[in-house]
This record gives C-alpha cells, sequence and structure tokens, in this order.
C-alpha cells in the first residue's frame, strides 16, 4: 500500500485528486450512489505514463469508458491499446458510461466508436451502445446488429446488457447466449458490474469456453449485490464455483437465436 501512494503522488503535480464514492442502501429496493471526481487524478495520466513494457507483460488490457471522457487520460488509454494491438495483448473494452464526465454526447460516440473498432471484448448496456453509435434513445436498430457491426471489427465477443431483462452475449462463432440473472436477495444495485467484468476476464484467461465465463462473471455479481460491501465483498475463483454448485438447479445460461429480441 505504501508503494502505491508514494506512486501516485509522483503523478499529482497540479492539486489533482483521487476519486471519492458515497454509496446508500435506503431499502431493499432503492440505493444510491454519489462520485465526486473534481480534479481526478486518473484524468491527468498521460501518453508518457503509459509503459509498453508493462503492457507487453500483460495478457489483458481493460479500458473503461469512463477514462475516455478528457484529455490526457483519453490519449493515453489510445496509447495504451496501441501497445496492446502491438503486442497481441487482448483489449476488453468496458463502456462504463458516467455522464457527468463528458462534454457532449457527439464526443461519446466519436472515442468509444473508436475504443471499439481496436477492442477484442466489448461490454455495455444497449443505452451505452445507442451512444456509442450515436443513435436516439428510441431506435429500431437491433441487437444482433450492433454485434456484428462490432464483430466484423474485430471483437471475438460482444456483449449487451438489458437491466432486469438480463443480457445477450454475441461470440465470433455465431453463437448466442442469453445471460440472466440468480436468484438472490438483492441488496443494492451497484457493485455488480464490476464484480461480473472480473469474475468473466477470469474465465476468459482460464481458457474456459464463453458460456462458463459468463455463468462466473453472473455468478459474481450476484454475491456482489447480495452483500452490504463492493471490494470487500469480491470474491475468489473457489467460492464462486461453490456458489454455482449451490445453485445448480437454476438456468442463467441459455443458448439463443442470433436475432434473439429482449
Amino acid at each position: 500500500m505504501i508503494e502505491v501512494l508514494i506512486q501516485l503522488r509522483s503523478y499529482a503535480k497540479n492539486g489533482e485528486k483521487l476519486g471519492l464514492t458515497f454509496t446508500e442502501i435506503k431499502s431493499p429496493t432503492e440505493s444510491s450512489i454519489l462520485m465526486y471526481r473534481n480534479m481526478a487524478a486518473d484524468f491527468v495520466i498521460t501518453p508518457e505514463d503509459v509503459s509498453e513494457e508493462y503492457i507487453a507483460q500483460s495478457k489483458i488490457l481493460l479500458v473503461s469508458g469512463t477514462a475516455l471522457a478528457a484529455s490526457p487520460s483519453r490519449e493515453a488509454c489510445l496509447m495504451a491499446i496501441n501497445y496492446a494491438k502491438k503486442h497481441g495483448t487482448k483489449v476488453i473494452f468496458d463502456i462504463d458510461y458516467r455522464e457527468y464526465n463528458w462534454r457532449s454526447k457527439a464526443d461519446i460516440a466519436v472515442y468509444y466508436s473508436l475504443v471499439g473498432r481496436m477492442s477484442d471484448v466489448i461490454i455495455g448496456s444497449r443505452e451505452e451502445f445507442n451512444l456509442t453509435e450515436y443513435l436516439p434513445e428510441e431506435n429500431d436498430v437491433a441487437d444482433y446488429e450492433i454485434a456484428e457491426k462490432y464483430l466484423n471489427y474485430g471483437n471475438q465477443i460482444v456483449i449487451i446488457k438489458h437491466g432486469k431483462k438480463g443480457s445477450v452475449a454475441y461470440g465470433a462463432d455465431k453463437e448466442a447466449f442469453k445471460v440472466d440473472s440468480y436468484k438472490i436477495k438483492l441488496l443494492k444495485s451497484f457493485g455488480g458490474g464490476d464484480a461480473y467484468a472480473s469474475a468473466f476476464i477470469y474465465g476468459l484467461l482460464e481458457g474456459w469456453s464463453l458460456a462458463d465465463s459468463l455463468r462466473h462473471g453472473t455468478a459474481h455479481a450476484a454475491m456482489v449485490v447480495a452483500s452490504h460491501s463492493c471490494s470487500e465483498a469480491m470474491q475468489d475463483a473457489p467460492a464462486i464455483d461453490a456458489f454455482i454448485q449451490e445453485h445448480a438447479a437454476e438456468q442463467v445460461i441459455t443458448p439463443v437465436e442470433w436475432k434473439v429480441v429482449l
């Protein structure tokens, strides 16, 4: 921890701050989150701060759409992606839209679509894909049409989330899976996305099938949203596997037709 703090201080030269988040669980059906991101230190990371050697030694580069909202962090992200493509490091793009960070929807579409064309896996809600494609909230573009566009760019997996309706994962092999949630007592609405992504990526790193990786991510998300905390509630692989075994009767991953509509 001391080493990490020293490293962060070396970047904060003009009064930049670490982000601060307040969360509140009001009831079993209502929770809220407040983020303080004024002069956030991660937005001032420059391309010169990105280590090509570090990325070359990595298996996966995870890019959050939040980091694309301002310069120079967006240029740092693009530099990191270029290094990843150069050295065969897989790029996972989690769109992760935060409205208060952006100047305009046109800016969002420019940078989200740019990174989406460079990634290997892209994850986002249908609303986030609408922003990426510069589409109005109400439109006739089907999920599979968006998925095919980004698969044709070179992505191997496209995951489009629909909240309580579940999500659909499209693979480059033309297989599609509907992903539902495990039946748990929901305590909060935040933390599940990070839990899902971490366990899903773990499955990919282990060489699991798309279906098994999705199941692992969905289980981890369920475990975290059923707890009061976020980072402290994150589980290891054996704990997630145990949860899946306990809920073996629940069918949460289902093969579906390519043109399925949620």
